[in-house]
C-alpha cells in the first residue's frame, strides 16, 4: 500500500469520524444531561437528509437546503420533547426505549409517504465538484475535505460553548445535579428542551451535509445510530471530548476494516468498542 492511497483512507476515516461525532454528541447530550436513551436520534439524522434532499430540489442550492433543514430539526427535536420526551424523565428507561423505538417506526414510515420508499441522491454543488489530484491514478474530492472541515469547525464551536459560555455551565450543571440547577432559578425544563433541540439539529445537520455521498432511503439513519451509541460507549457518556475521540476511532476502523478485511469490516468497530471497555469499562472519559 502507497503513501497516496493510505492519505486517502485516512481522510476517508476522519470525514466519517467527524460526521459520526456531529450524531453523536447530540446523542451522549441527551443520554448524559437528560438521562434519557433516545432510539430515535438516527431518525434526525435521516430527517434531515430527506429535508436536504427536498429543499435542495425546491431552491435549487444545497447550500440553502442544509441551512432551511437546521431550525426545521431543532424545532421538531423541541414539540417531541416538549410534548413526549418530558413525560419519561421520571419514568423507566423501557418506557424511554419503547417510545422512542415507536418514533423510529413513525418517522420511517412518514418519510416514505412523504418522499416514497426509493432510494434518493443530491448531486454536489457545482462550486466543490472538483477534486484535487494526487497522482496520475488517484485524487480527493474538495466536497469531502470541505465536509470534514465544516464538522471539525462545529466541533471546536462546539467544545467553546460546553466549556465556555454560561449555557455550557448550564448544561454540565445539569447534567450532574438537576435538581440543584431548578433549585437556583433554572428553567430545567426549558434547558433540557433546549438541549434536545440541539441535539436533533446536530443530528440533521449531519444527515444534510452528508446527502451528496450517500443515498437518502427509509430506515438510513438505523445504521448510524448503532455505530453512535458505540461511539458514546467508548468515549463515556455525556462526554463530548470522549465522542469527539470515539468517534474518529470508529471512523478509522470502519474505514481501514472495509480496506483490509471487507468480510470482517463490522467486527473491526465492535473490536475496538471491546478493547477500550476492557481498558476503560466506564468509557475514556466517563
Amino acid at each position: 500500500m502507497d503513501f497516496w492511497f493510505f492519505l486517502i483512507q485516512v481522510l476517508n476515516g476522519v470525514q466519517y469520524g467527524l460526521l459520526l461525532f456531529l450524531v453523536a454528541s447530540g446523542l451522549t447530550l441527551i443520554f448524559g444531561i437528560m438521562g434519557i436513551i433516545n432510539l430515535a436520534h438516527g431518525a434526525f439524522y435521516m430527517l434531515g437528509a430527506y429535508l436536504a434532499y427536498w429543499l435542495a430540489r425546491t431552491t435549487g442550492s444545497l447550500v440553502a437546503a442544509v441551512l432551511l433543514s437546521l431550525p426545521i430539526s431543532a424545532a421538531i427535536g423541541y414539540v417531541i420533547e416538549a410534548l413526549l420526551v418530558r413525560t419519561l424523565y421520571r419514568r423507566d428507561h423501557l418506557d424511554q426505549v419503547l417510545l422512542t423505538y415507536g418514533l423510529i417506526l413513525i418517522f420511517n414510515e412518514a418519510t416514505r409517504m412523504a418522499w416514497g420508499a426509493d432510494v434518493h441522491g443530491v448531486p454536489v454543488p457545482e462550486a466543490l465538484n472538483w477534486s484535487i489530484k494526487l497522482t496520475d491514478t488517484l485524487s480527493y474530492p474538495v466536497y469531502r475535505l470541505m465536509l470534514s472541515g465544516v464538522c471539525a469547525v462545529l466541533a471546536i464551536g462546539m467544545y467553546l460553548v460546553i466549556a465556555r459560555t454560561r449555557f455550557g455551565m448550564w448544561v454540565r450543571a445539569g447534567a450532574s445535579n438537576r435538581d440543584m440547577v431548578a433549585a437556583l432559578g433554572i428553567d430545567v425544563k426549558l434547558l433540557f428542551g433546549l438541549v434536545f433541540a440541539i441535539g436533533a439539529a446536530l443530528a440533521g445537520l449531519a444527515g444534510a451535509i452528508s446527502t451528496p455521498i450517500t443515498s437518502v432511503a427509509p430506515g438510513m439513519g438505523d445504521s448510524v445510530l448503532i455505530l453512535c451509541f458505540v461511539v458514546v460507549v467508548i468515549g463515556g457518556v455525556g462526554s463530548i471530548k470522549g465522542a469527539f475521540l470515539g468517534a474518529m476511532l470508529i471512523g478509522l476502523a470502519d474505514t481501514f476494516g472495509k480496506v483490509f478485511v471487507p468480510d470482517f469490516a463490522s467486527f473491526t468497530v465492535y473490536g475496538v468498542m471491546a478493547a477500550v471497555l476492557l481498558w476503560k469499562p466506564r468509557g475514556l472519559f466517563s
